[in-house]
């Protein structure tokens, strides 16, 4: 897991930020197709974890958003702990979650929030004719993986 604090560039137009760099990312954490979704007011995306993909969110805002993280990657210097923090319009980041790692956010501010999201791997495969590489938490009773 890593948290890359992200930089905005403001002028009277508004503001940009850089979200990656092929320059600054391993060739196995090389992103191979973006998205970007809308999180309404007090909803959550997830916990779900990846076999095999890494997520890179670029949570810059709109939006604040409270991103939990546990880490199950046995023989990883985080092994076993839980990781939480603010991120969004007063803290914008982009995070880096590999596999192992289940993963989820919650929008805890007033309006939609917007969060990008590139991966390594392509959803579902070529021509998404694979299987989904997701395992789902959010029906699950442990009470760890609730928000906030």
């Amino acid at each position: 897991m890593r948290v890359i604090s992200v930089e905005r560039h403001t002028d009277a137009r508004g503001w940009l930020a850089e979200l990656f760099r092929a320059d600054e990312i391993p060739p196995d954490q090389m992103p191979v197709m973006g998205y970007i979704s809308v999180t309404l007011p007090g909803m959550a995306r997830g916990p779900h974890e990846h076999r095999e993909q890494s997520d890179r969110f670029g949570i810059v805002g709109p939006g604040i958003f409270i991103v939990k993280m546990w880490d199950r990657r046995t023989g990883s210097a985080t092994h076993g702990t839980v990781m939480s923090l603010r991120a969004g319009e007063d803290n914008p980041v982009v995070i880096v979650i590999p596999p192992g790692v289940i993963h989820g956010y919650m929008n805890i501010s007033d309006v939609g929030g917007v969060v990008i999201n590139m991966a390594d791997r392509l959803y579902r495969g070529p021509g998404r004719r694979g299987p989904v590489d997701e395992i789902r938490y959010e029906n699950d009773a442990d009470p760890a993986f609730r928000f906030p």
